[in-house]
């Protein structure tokens, strides 16, 4: 058994109905491609090696990078970091992706962003994350918990908090509860400039409390144009609100 890095923020989950319900939670066929984040020493490995021949493990911790290529010889072990570099070229151009880990939870934010930059790459993604991460996912406008992350993730995806997992099944036992998320793109991309999308949204709830008139003026040319009330806050949109913001915001005359 390994002992786990608080400086890679481990916990290792222990109890296999969970592991079970987590892995069963993947819409994948058996010759489809899974991305594992995040193995650790193979606990949600143990139900997916069986079960599908194309399985790609990406692992940091070199200690576990061993134990991941001794007990799954027929898996692809990438010993990396799943947010440096670009990971989706070291994997099979073809073939149906679909990707799965138990994130930690000091990094949950960054890798979900950079999941959902790669919208178009994969069918599902189904991770264990910090349950109030999760809620934040599928917040609904004027809710405490809604904001970059929530519009984010709604614009470029279907995401849905499938069940809690409490927090005394893990070793060493963190000081949140978890919740599993799906996580399933969308087709197609808002019809705007992506980076600009971005800009606005969080420019927007960077002072939430603010009327967007005053949140966002540093982005306003000509007010007349934009189509979106600026006296609503950012927590009042919903999002695809924020789409046609920026749209009427790259509005030229």
């Amino acid at each position: 058994m390994l002992k786990p890095k608080k400086s890679l923020g481990q916990h290792f989950l222990r109890d296999q109905n969970i592991i079970r319900k987590i892995a069963g939670a993947l819409n994948a066929g058996q010759e489809d491609i899974i991305v594992e984040i995040g193995p650790g020493e193979g606990a949600l490995t143990d139900f997916l090696y069986p079960n599908f021949k194309n399985l790609h493990l990406i692992e940091v911790d070199s200690r576990a990078v061993d134990i991941l290529n001794r007990k799954f010889p027929d898996a692809t072990v990438h010993h990396t970091s799943v947010l440096e570099g670009d990971w989706q070229t070291t994997l099979p151009a073809s073939g149906k992706k679909y990707i799965i880990g138990n994130l930690p939870y000091y990094i949950t934010s960054p890798i979900l962003f950079k999941v959902l930059d790669a919208a178009g790459y994969y069918e599902q993604a189904v991770f264990m994350i910090q349950k109030e991460v999760a809620e934040r996912l599928v917040a609904k406008p004027r809710t405490k918990a809604y904001g970059i992350l929530s519009v984010q993730t709604q614009l470029f995806s279907n995401p849905e908090l499938l069940f809690a997992v409490s927090r005394e099944v893990f070793y060493p036992k963190p000081n949140v509860d978890s919740a599993v998320i799906s996580i399933i793109p969308k087709k197609t991309q808002p019809d705007v400039d992506i980076t600009f999308l971005k800009t606005v949204i969080r420019t927007a709830f960077n002072q939430r409390r603010k009327k967007l008139s005053n949140a966002i003026s540093a982005l306003i040319t000509d007010a007349s144009r934009v189509t979106i009330d600026l006296n609503k806050r950012a927590e009042e949109l919903e999002p695809e609100e924020f789409v046609e913001l920026a749209k009427t915001l790259l509005t030229k005359s």
